[in-house]
């Protein structure tokens, strides 16, 4: 699916909770001790910041986002904080397309030697995905988010 990415604005704002609602991270970590969904509240920061790209289709709607801190991880390296794909679109190279502009972002425009993301223990799809392209686990932390999952913390040197 050919998309162009561009620089978030707060017109996409329902857009993007709307996809983080329905992807695992949303279902998994954006949900508070009442059953409320609060990936909205938590993605206007991201937009304020200016720290949250969104990929458009052919018709410029909204089919997915990358939420990038560029001194996101031990303060001095690009971190990838959030990347989701409108459900009924994965599997078409969305997501793919994503991770390459955050890695043009981190190696190429904040010319950082390496970048990080980390992942859910239960995201299989994405833990594939990532390995595809070349992140190596580097560490593991149980029970950071959620009791009872460990997450990855994964890294990619710059070629």
């Amino acid at each position: 699916m050919n998309i162009s990415i561009i620089k978030g604005d707060f017109k996409y704002l329902d857009d993007c909770a709307e996809i983080l609602k329905g992807s695992e991270l949303g279902i998994t970590y954006f949900i508070n001790r009442n059953d409320e969904y609060i990936g909205k509240d938590l993605l206007k920061e991201g937009f304020e910041k200016e720290e949250i790209y969104v990929a458009l289709d052919e018709d410029k709607n909204c089919v997915g986002f990358v939420w990038i801190l560029i001194n996101g991880i031990f303060h001095c390296y690009p971190y990838l904080h959030v990347v989701a794909v409108k459900y009924e679109l994965r599997g078409k190279g969305i997501g793919k397309q994503l991770m390459n502009f955050f890695e043009e972002v981190a190696f190429v425009q904040d010319n950082s030697p390496r970048a990080f993301l980390e992942v859910g223990g239960f995201n299989s799809k994405a833990i594939k995905l990532y390995k595809e392209l070349g992140y190596v686990q580097v560490g593991e932390i149980p029970n950071l988010y959620v009791t009872g999952i460990t997450e990855f913390l994964m890294m990619k040197l710059r070629s």
